[in-house]
């Protein structure tokens, strides 16, 4: 499933951020993470190695995300299996590979899967410390994942509150447990506090767009980690099934899929919200983990087992379809950047000049720029300086446009599609700047875009 089609839906906004990100050399993208993304930074550097090994399409950048659900995958039937039993790690692992969310973010170039795989993974080292809490070793393994959970993702940190409940029922009196987990954790938060605080710096500026969640969001939340409400209630309904198990895996899996998103939706009623399904995926794990287990103890065989499973698939199959549509990466339709870009590409004359709107955001551009030939060159006509040369995700334009044009016989505009003038998708000076010397002779509306063609009148 992860691998299913995966180069088909065009890259997303944030996805070709990663794109323009992993471009970049390694100083420019540490200086970038100094003043924007700065959470990010290690996926970026991650994505640049990768890229420079296996090319930039759309497959070779979300290739590492549909490897990391792969692995986490199985980290949660081996954690299914060290809890519950072999059944239940098999059934939760396959559980969590059929979950559409998991589907949709191994087709994306950013964290998330890696976030999954760390928290995963951190979860099963922690059991594997708590059988030999006397190992330094095996403490070392589990304080590594704390970091790599930090470094990718700081709110994922959130899953300690299910690791300090196990180890207070595992471990109880047991002070080698509880000087090696509180060590590992001490270890684990200080190596990742200046992201913290480099992180805390740069929230305005990030995430200023999300809402501040109401009661409500509680329960909103739940449909949209899974992409669908059908899987969302077999796996919450397998989940309660489990509740006969093991008292300590229960309570584990449970505290560990439900504690995270509660305290982030406490915390998101002050300055900073931060309840964003997105940022809340790493709990699936533990739910998958739980759901596997209820489904076990359901089911007595295996032809039970595997006709839930495939039932399961069966009426999940038009979500997953749909998560493979060319924009599936966009909520409600959005634009098609391949589509611009062949509209370009196709009436292209040497010499020729593109304008982009970058009043709200660099997607379109981006995206123009990632579909069209890179042999194929088009000088940006307002662009004052770069993304790239400024060290940010944003770029600066000229302050005075009409000097900006350099007598070009034609230039191509690409801006968002709603505009029934294209020239009205711009600010208002570059709109008359372009208005006195070109008209429009011609214009192609892909989705959620409108590529216009002017040509040189005086």
């Amino acid at each position: 499933m992860a691998t299913y089609r995966i180069g088909e839906p065009l890259l997303g906004r944030d996805e070709l951020t990663s794109w323009d990100m992993s471009g970049r050399s390694i100083g420019q993208v540490l200086a970038t993470v100094h003043r924007v993304d700065g959470v990010l930074g290690t996926y970026y550097l991650i994505l640049r190695e990768w890229r420079s090994l296996f090319g930039d399409s759309a497959t070779a950048l979300r290739m590492p995300s549909a490897l990391a659900m792969a692995g986490a995958a199985a980290c949660v039937a081996l954690i299914g299996h060290r809890l519950f039993g072999r059944r239940a790690g098999v059934a939760g692992g396959l559980l969590f590979a059929l979950i559409p969310t998991v589907s949709r973010f191994a087709h994306e170039a950013r964290p998330y899967g890696l976030v999954m795989l760390a928290v995963a993974l951190t979860a099963l080292l922690l059991l594997r410390a708590l059988d030999r809490p006397g190992s330094p070793w095996r403490w070392t393994g589990y304080t590594l994942g704390l970091v790599a959970v930090g470094l990718f993702h700081l709110l994922a940190l959130t899953c300690l509150i299910g690791h300090l409940v196990l180890v207070a029922l595992r471990v109880r009196r047991e002070r080698r447990a509880w000087w090696g987990f509180c060590l590992a954790v001490l270890v684990g938060l200080a190596s990742v506090c200046p992201l913290v605080v480099l992180g805390r710096a740069q929230t305005v500026r990030q995430i200023y767009w999300i809402a501040e969640p109401t009661g409500w969001g509680l329960v909103d939340i739940w449909p949209q980690l899974f992409y669908s409400g059908v899987c969302a209630g077999t796996v919450t309904l397998l989940a309660m099934v489990a509740c006969r198990e093991r008292r300590d895996a229960v309570v584990f899996c449970a505290v560990s899929a439900l504690a995270p998103v509660f305290l982030i939706w406490a915390i998101s009623h002050g300055e900073i919200s931060y309840f964003y399904f997105r940022y809340m995926l790493f709990t699936l794990p533990a739910l998958a983990v739980l759901a596997g287990a209820g489904l076990a103890a359901a089911t007595r065989s295996r032809p039970a087992l595997a006709s839930t499973l495939a039932a399961l698939a069966l009426f999940t199959a038009s979500e997953q379809e749909s998560l493979r549509e060319p924009l599936a990466h966009y909520w409600s339709g959005g634009p098609d950047f391949a589509a611009a870009a062949r509209t370009i590409q196709s009436y292209y004359v040497p010499g020729d000049a593109v304008v982009y709107p970058r009043k709200e955001e660099e997607a379109i551009a981006l995206g123009v720029r990632y579909y069209l030939p890179r042999d194929l060159k088009l000088r940006d006509v307002f662009l004052a300086e770069s993304p790239t040369h400024r060290n940010d995700l944003a770029a600066t334009e000229c302050p005075q446009p009409t000097r900006c044009l350099r007598g070009e016989k034609r230039i191509w505009l690409v801006v968002r599609g709603d505009e029934t003038d294209p020239l009205n998708g711009l600010p208002a000076d570059q709109s008359a700047a372009l208005r006195t010397h070109y008209r429009l002779y011609g214009a192609e509306r892909p989705s959620g875009l409108a590529v216009a063609l002017l040509v040189r009148t005086s």
